[in-house]
C-alpha cells in the first residue's frame, strides 16, 4: 500500500473513531431526561431502527458562520462547496448539508468554483446582482442524515446553537416563507401500511393545519396544499385496499406535484423510480423510503417554538395509522360528516378530530 493510500485510510480510521466517541458522549449525555413521545413503530421490517431526518429553513446567518456553528452541535468537519453550498462530513449519523435553497444560483456558484468552466463579467455581475437579491428573501436551509428516533437530541442542540447565533425564522419578517419538513421513514413499503399513513394523514390534515397555523406567506404559496377533496374521499372509501401498482397510480392521478403538504413523490419514486417519472418529470423529486411532511413553520428564533412540539403532532399520524380500528372508525365519521353538498359546506372537521387523538400518556407508551 502506498503512502498516500495508508494516510488516507488511517484518516477515515480516526474520523470514524472520532465519530463514534461523539455519538456515546451524546448518549450519555442524554441519560435521564424526560422522556418524549415516540411512535409505535420504532423499527422497520427488517429489525433496524427507523429514522428521521429534518430541513430547516432560515436566514440570519452567513455560509461561513454556519459551516462553523454545524460541526460545533453535530461533530465532523465542513467543506465548502461553492459560495452557496457547504456539508458537514463524518459525523456519527453522515453527513448534513447546508445551502442556500435557490438551485439556479447554486448552479451558478458551482461553476464558479469549477476552475474549467470560463465566466465572462456580465455573468459575474449577474450573479452578484441575484445573490443579493437572493440573500434577503431566500432561506438558507440546513438538511440533516436520517438520524434513529432516541438520537434526536442532537436535533435540539442543533437548533438551540442557531437561535443564539441569530437565526431568523418564518415570522421574522412578511417575506419569509421558510418551513421545516420531515422526512420520516416508514415502518414498511407494503401498500396496507402506505395506504393507512395516507388516510391518518388525510383525517388529521385539518387538525394539523390548526394545529402549525402555516404564516400567512406560506399559505400564499403553493408548496403545502393538502390533498384534493376528490383524492380523499376516494382513499377513504370503506373497501379501499389496492395493491402498490394501484395505490401509486390513484396518487399521481390526483397529485401530479410535489406541491402537497405530504409529499409522496419520493416514497413512491423510491419504490418505482420509472412509474412515478413517466408522469412527473421534475428533478427536484429525490427517491428515498420516507414521507416527506412539509406544512409547519421554522420559527427558530422564537424562543417558546419546539420543533419537538411538530414531531409530537406527526406522532398522531403514527399511533392512527397504526391502529387499523380507530383508523376505519374515524374514516366512517369522516364520510357520515361530508356526506352530501352541505355536509362538506359546515363540517367542522378539524374540531370533531380532536376526539380521535390520543393523550400525552398514550403517546409517550406510559
Amino acid at each position: 500500500m502506498s503512502d498516500s493510500k495508508a494516510a488516507r485510510k488511517a484518516g477515515a480510521s480516526e474520523r470514524s473513531s472520532m465519530a463514534n466517541q461523539f455519538r456515546r458522549w451524546w448518549r450519555r449525555r442524554q441519560r435521564g431526561t424526560a422522556e418524549e413521545p415516540q411512535p409505535p413503530y420504532r423499527e422497520t421490517g427488517d429489525g433496524k431502527p427507523r429514522r428521521l431526518g429534518v430541513e430547516f429553513e432560515f436566514s440570519g446567518l452567513s455560509l461561513a458562520r454556519l459551516s462553523e456553528l454545524v460541526p460545533q452541535a453535530t461533530g465532523g468537519h465542513s467543506h465548502v462547496v461553492s459560495d452557496y453550498e457547504a456539508e458537514v462530513r463524518d459525523t456519527p449519523w453522515g453527513t448534513f448539508v447546508i445551502e442556500l435553497d435557490f438551485a439556479f444560483l447554486k448552479e451558478l456558484g458551482r461553476n464558479q468554483a469549477d476552475p474549467s468552466v470560463e465566466r465572462n463579467s456580465l455573468e459575474e455581475l449577474s450573479e452578484s446582482l441575484l445573490a443579493a437579491v437572493a440573500k434577503q428573501v431566500v432561506p438558507f436551509e440546513i438538511v440533516t442524515p436520517p438520524i434513529p428516533f432516541d438520537e434526536l437530541a442532537v436535533v435540539d442542540q442543533l437548533v438551540a446553537q442557531l437561535r443564539r447565533a441569530g437565526a431568523r425564522g418564518t415570522r421574522h419578517s412578511p417575506l419569509y416563507a421558510f418551513g421545516l419538513h420531515l422526512n420520516i421513514e416508514l415502518p414498511a413499503l407494503d401498500a396496507g401500511t402506505i395506504t393507512r399513513y395516507l388516510q391518518a394523514f388525510g383525517l388529521l390534515f385539518d387538525w394539523l393545519r390548526e394545529r402549525c397555523h402555516p404564516d400567512f406567506s406560506r399559505r400564499l404559496s403553493p408548496y403545502i396544499e393538502p390533498f384534493p377533496a376528490e383524492y380523499l374521499r376516494h382513499i377513504l372509501q370503506a373497501d379501499y385496499a389496492p395493491d402498490l401498482d394501484q395505490l401509486i397510480d390513484d396518487y399521481l392521478a390526483h397529485n401530479p406535484t410535489r406541491n402537497r403538504a405530504l409529499d409522496m413523490l419520493p416514497t413512491f419514486a423510491h419504490i418505482d423510480d420509472a412509474r412515478v417519472r413517466e408522469t412527473v418529470k421534475d428533478p427536484r423529486v429525490k427517491a428515498r423510503p420516507a414521507l416527506h411532511y412539509r406544512l409547519p413553520n421554522c420559527q427558530i428564533d422564537e424562543a417558546d417554538w419546539r420543533w419537538r412540539d411538530l414531531w409530537k403532532d406527526w406522532l398522531q399520524i403514527e399511533h392512527l395509522a397504526a391502529d387499523p380500528q380507530r383508523l376505519q372508525s374515524m374514516a366512517a365519521a369522516y364520510r357520515e360528516a361530508h356526506e352530501g353538498m352541505v355536509g362538506r359546506w359546515v363540517s367542522d372537521w378539524a374540531r370533531q378530530s380532536r376526539t380521535w387523538l390520543l393523550d400525552e400518556d398514550a403517546l409517550a407508551g406510559r
